[in-house]
């Protein structure tokens, strides 16, 4: 029930918390790591696997590459509620969505706000 209205209060457009859901993605440990920082990319904004990458740096000191990143948040298996469709290229361009760029597209438009068509 608390995934249903999360998903209801999303699709409206509102920013909805996923506090109350019991995120628990069973992954390797280094995708784990890759997920938390996702989580931490705030509803309308957007990140690169580089800024993911410094950030795991930061906190773990030397951890994988920009392409381990890449390949972490492709096996996202609840990629809604750890919202990698936050992620973009170096050049802010749209890149990989495993539902297609179309769909990331349209989640990107609805977290900002803008009138979206399709």
């Amino acid at each position: 029930r608390r995934v249903s209205a999360w998903l209801d209060a999303y699709f409206k457009g509102e920013n909805p918390a996923t506090d109350e859901i019991p995120l628990a993605p069973q992954v390797t440990e280094f995708r784990s790591k890759v997920l938390t920082v996702l989580q931490k990319i705030p509803y309308g904004q957007t990140a690169t696997y580089s800024d993911i990458l410094r950030e795991l740096q930061d906190e773990y000191g030397k951890i994988g590459s920009a392409r381990a990143v890449g390949g972490a948040i492709g096996h996202n298996p609840i990629s809604l509620l750890i919202p990698c469709h936050r992620i973009v290229g170096s050049d802010g361009k749209l890149t990989g969505y495993a539902d297609g760029l179309d769909k990331k597209a349209f989640l990107l438009e609805l977290e900002a706000g803008e009138k979206t068509t399709g």
